[in-house]
């Protein structure tokens, strides 16, 4: 009731001014500087009687607080009336119940009346709950989300999260799966079939057997090789020995196209960030190779504040699908740091991979 005055009130003082266009903004500001203020007792009173913290930094523009105090009026006025017509019912029932009392009341009429009772208790009782429910949104919309509305997002927010990560790593355990099936467990079975070729030539074929044992050899490395690959792509121990930065040099290494790497950290990170860090280029490197046909990838990891940025951009063909399974398993990891990956991989290229990692 007291914005309702207040609106009122100082509306028709400055009604006049108002309509002049000159001196309508003028007035505007002087009519929102008291909206504010009133808003902001307001704002105490969700506070004290409801428990709602909304966030400090949040300011409300003046249309928006002069719209909060003007709706707030005429639920105000709403209220009142649904609060009198309470008191009346309570009153009449009152009056009902001294009637019986007196035995001046039959049957009939005490039923007819308790059931007329009943449907406006009802009614009048929705009302009041309708225009709380009213006052709480009108408060969100005007003061921003509390606490606790953040407080449920938050966990809503982690919910999808978890449920992401888990499916990233059952993806992962099946190309695990794959990789292991398809490529070193065929090899050993050729690695085997050559050392078997190579017993069964014993004493016979001196010749063949070397030929049979260098080729076993060959394989037996190649093995080795694909094995570490392998290794390094389900968790590299050298990240945890000698660091990102050591790690990511196994990676160019290991790449067939050039790469320019620039590291930019001052501070140590945190080891689920260097993680993430280190598949998020392990990742995009493997992609530009396959699929690309990049003839250069340039890699920048730099710490911006309390924010790891890990950037990695290729020069080949682009048209990367951001619902592939590989950037896909990479929005997830990330998204478990609470971070954001943005994926710019127009036709003909270039493909930029950003991902931004809070640290704190």
């Amino acid at each position: 009731m007291l914005g309702f005055l207040y609106l009122l009130i100082v509306g028709t003082v400055l009604a006049a001014f108002l309509l002049w266009p000159r001196a309508r903004p003028r007035a505007l500001a002087a009519l929102a500087s008291g909206a504010h203020r009133l808003a902001a007792l307001d704002r105490a009173r969700r506070f004290v009687f409801f428990g709602d913290r909304f966030p400090e930094h949040y300011k409300s523009s003046d249309q928006k607080v002069l719209r909060y105090l003007t709706i707030r009026g005429y639920t105000g006025l709403l209220f009142t009336i649904v609060l009198g017509l309470l008191g009346f019912g309570c009153i009449l029932a009152a009056v009902l119940a001294v009637r019986l009392l007196q035995g001046r009341l039959d049957l009939p009429e005490l039923l007819t009346q308790a059931l007329l009772g009943g449907v406006l208790l009802f009614l009048d009782v929705q009302g009041i709950y309708s225009l709380a429910v009213l006052d709480a949104r009108l408060a969100r919309e005007c003061f921003g989300p509390s606490e606790r509305e953040l407080l449920r997002q938050r966990i809503d927010e982690l919910a999808t999260s978890r449920a992401a990560v888990v499916q990233a790593v059952d993806a992962e355990r099946r190309r695990i799966e794959r990789d292991l099936h398809d490529g070193i467990q065929q090899r050993l079975v050729a690695l085997a079939m050559l050392l078997g070729r190579a017993r069964r030539s014993r004493g016979r074929n001196p010749e063949q057997v070397d030929a049979l044992l260098h080729q076993a050899h060959q394989e037996s490395q190649e093995i080795i090789t694909e094995l570490r690959e392998a290794t390094w792509r389900i968790y590299p121990s050298a990240l945890d020995s000698l660091g990102l930065e050591e790690a990511l040099g196994g990676v160019s290494e290991r790449c067939s196209i050039p790469i320019r790497m620039e590291f930019e950290v001052d501070r140590a990170l945190p080891q689920p960030v260097e993680t993430a860090a280190y598949f998020v280029v392990s990742e995009c490197v493997t992609n530009a190779a396959k699929h690309s046909g990049a003839t250069a990838i340039s890699i920048r990891l730099a710490l911006h504040g309390a924010v790891f940025v890990v950037r990695v951009e290729d020069n080949g063909t682009g048209g990367a699908d951001p619902l592939g399974s590989g950037l896909t398993g990479l929005r997830s990891r990330v998204s478990a740091l609470d971070g954001l990956l943005h994926i710019d991989s127009p036709l003909g290229g270039p493909t930029t991979i950003t991902a931004e990692l809070p640290c704190a």
